[in-house]
């Protein structure tokens, strides 16, 4: 199992991580022997989204051996009612969740404290005037969380939040299909067939900024919808027409700017198991460029997908992160990214412009030109 850091948290999380829709309505039984999986295969950490107060006490139950060095990402903002879950925006209520919700687990600490479900400016503004941020801030400094997140379907209220500084961590809506359809306040859209019944082109600049400015910041991505809900890795019901395999949609995922571990919503071991199987995929099976190339309703033309296609380049230049160090320095360079540029083995100005990569790319990049761009804006 690979592991990364969470933006600049002190927080590593594994690649493959565990969505808790899986778990809804079942036993003990099968909550162990998926944890049991888990950790064989070095997987520390899961997205708790659920206030059901029985699947934190057997999530709780399961994690309590491992606590120290498992990363649990729960929910602010979800209360249990009637036997239903409810989103709350009321500071009292979400105050008493919590509170139940660490009794439930059997723990004193979460770490990562997710505000949840954030998918419009009035929410994301009710967050901040009700008192909800202020008392994520509190909670890390009690350490009962020890980041504070936001979850969200909407790239222009995801930025707005971590621009603020105060969002640590994000988890977000990351696939092909997705990624190419505007900001929308209700994220049926998302999945909707309206939204795909005309052709698409490319990244919505709102999602490829917002990409690129948790990059910037700091923030780390965790995932989910990887798999559109399964939707992708079926023929028939894929957005773009075509069937991804599970590895692919991992991989696309993990190769966008500040991803960090993909929230696997496996309802079954062997759900689970396809997960984690991507760590122990070849680069044939994880490359995805092929089946992007062929999506009949949908176009990346022109659009670097950091696959890697380009490689090798006669004078050693990594070309998709010269690539994408050029997009994370469009309107000023972080130094984090210059340093990053600077660690590379080759740079954009040792391109030679013999066109190699060009013809084995399957979008149809200008990468002679972002070489020259990149020397340009980087120096060298």
């Amino acid at each position: 199992m690979n592991y990364r850091k969470l933006g600049k948290t002190d927080i590593k999380v594994s690649e493959i991580g565990m969505g808790c829709e899986g778990f809804l309505d079942k036993s003990d039984e099968f909550t162990n022997e998926m944890f049991d999986l888990a950790f064989r295969h070095g997987v520390n950490c899961m997205d708790l989204y659920s206030p059901n107060p029985d699947m934190q006490r057997r999530v709780g139950n399961a994690i309590r051996p491992h606590r120290s060095e498992f990363v649990l990402q729960a929910h602010l903002c979800a209360v249990w009612e009637n036997e239903q879950y409810r989103a709350t925006r009321d500071l009292h209520e979400v105050k008493t969740a919590f509170e139940t919700m660490l009794k439930n687990l059997g723990t004193d600490y979460v770490d990562i404290g997710m505000i949840h479900y954030v998918d419009s400016l009035e929410t994301w503004n009710a967050v901040v005037n009700n008192g909800i941020l202020d008392y994520a801030k509190d909670l890390k400094l009690q350490g009962k969380i020890r980041a504070i997140g936001m979850s969200s379907h909407n790239p222009v209220v995801a930025l707005e939040a971590i621009k603020t500084g105060a969002v640590e961590v994000l988890m977000f809506s990351v696939n092909p299909c997705y990624d190419l359809l505007p900001a929308s306040e209700d994220c049926e859209d998302l999945w909707s067939e309206k939204s795909y019944e005309k052709p698409l082109f490319n990244l919505d600049p709102m999602r490829e900024k917002l990409y690129d400015e948790c990059q910037r910041l700091g923030v780390g991505i965790t995932v989910m919808k990887a798999f559109g809900g399964g939707d992708l890795l079926s023929e028939e019901y894929s957005p773009a027409g075509k069937a991804m395999t599970a590895a692919q949609c991992i991989h696309y995922a993990l190769t966008r700017p500040a991803v960090a571990s993909i929230m696997s919503g496996a309802r079954s071991l062997e759900d689970l198991q396809t997960s984690i199987d991507y760590e122990y995929a070849s680069d044939e099976e994880r490359d995805y460029a092929a089946v992007f190339a062929s999506f009949p309703q949908i176009s990346w033309e022109g659009h670097c997908m950091y696959c890697g296609h380009c490689a090798p380049c006669p004078k050693g230049i990594d070309i998709a992160s010269v690539t994408k160090f050029l997009n994370l320095a469009k309107d000023e360079i972080p130094e984090t990214v210059r340093e990053h540029y600077a660690a590379l083995k080759a740079h954009g100005g040792d391109c030679v412009k013999c066109g190699a990569c060009e013809k084995r790319c399957p979008f149809g990049v200008r990468i002679r030109e972002n070489m020259q761009r990149a020397e340009v804006v980087f120096g060298y």
